[in-house]
């Protein structure tokens, strides 16, 4: 079983390169402020209905440390946590939040280092009245995201890696970054030059 923890070398950037477009989420959601670590984790997906946020409040008490707790939130007029929901969280072991959606209190998050990707922040909490199984796949982001799938987010975006191709991937993506790093400068300009050259000879790009 691959350890997710080996993912935490990656940046989504070098996995991207071996993960189709439809396993990176759009760019809209972003880490809330600059700086923010990497993480890396199996997926504890958590959906949330409109104006409603009690199944993350019930996902920080269930999902295993370690975990990055990914949200399908119902709208983008409540928050779905704020700052005593990620201390909680970060306290219980839990990687970071990926949040489809809305925080609160980002100030607190970040002054405790807690790592929480979401699409913006508004002060107004949702309610606590809709129960909806936890831990089964949500879409986030655009991307579909089932539970122990690994996902991997930084300043660069936020790759998924469905848990059944995740040895694969790795080896993919950790061949790729050896390559790409014992590559210089000088050798991937000459490589490149000569590459897109020939691109613009092939369409007979005359300027």
């Amino acid at each position: 079983m691959i350890d997710p923890i080996a993912f935490l070398h990656l940046s989504p950037t070098t996995l991207a390169d071996v993960l189709s477009r439809n396993q990176v989420m759009d760019c809209g959601i972003r880490p809330l402020w600059p700086g923010m670590a990497r993480i890396a984790g199996p997926a504890y997906p958590v959906r949330c209905a409109p104006g409603d946020n009690l199944m993350l409040h019930a996902a920080i008490y269930r999902a295993p440390a370690g975990s990055v707790i990914v949200v399908q939130a119902g709208d983008l007029e409540y928050a779905v946590a704020g700052g005593n929901v990620c201390a909680v969280a970060q306290r219980r072991g839990i990687a970071g939040f990926v949040v489809d959606g809305l925080i609160r209190d980002v100030a607190e998050a970040r002054a405790n280092s807690f790592p929480v990707y979401a699409r913006g922040v508004v002060p107004f909490p949702g309610g606590k009245e809709v129960a909806i199984p936890l831990n089964t796949p949500v879409v986030c982001g655009g991307v579909s995201v089932a539970p122990g799938d690994i996902v991997v987010a930084d300043e660069e975006g936020i790759a998924v890696i469905p848990h059944a191709q995740a040895e694969a991937v790795l080896a993919r993506a950790q061949a790729k970054a050896e390559k790409d790093g014992a590559e210089t400068l000088d050798a991937w300009e000459s490589a490149h030059r000569a590459r897109i050259d020939e691109i613009l000879r092939r369409k007979r790009y005359a300027g």
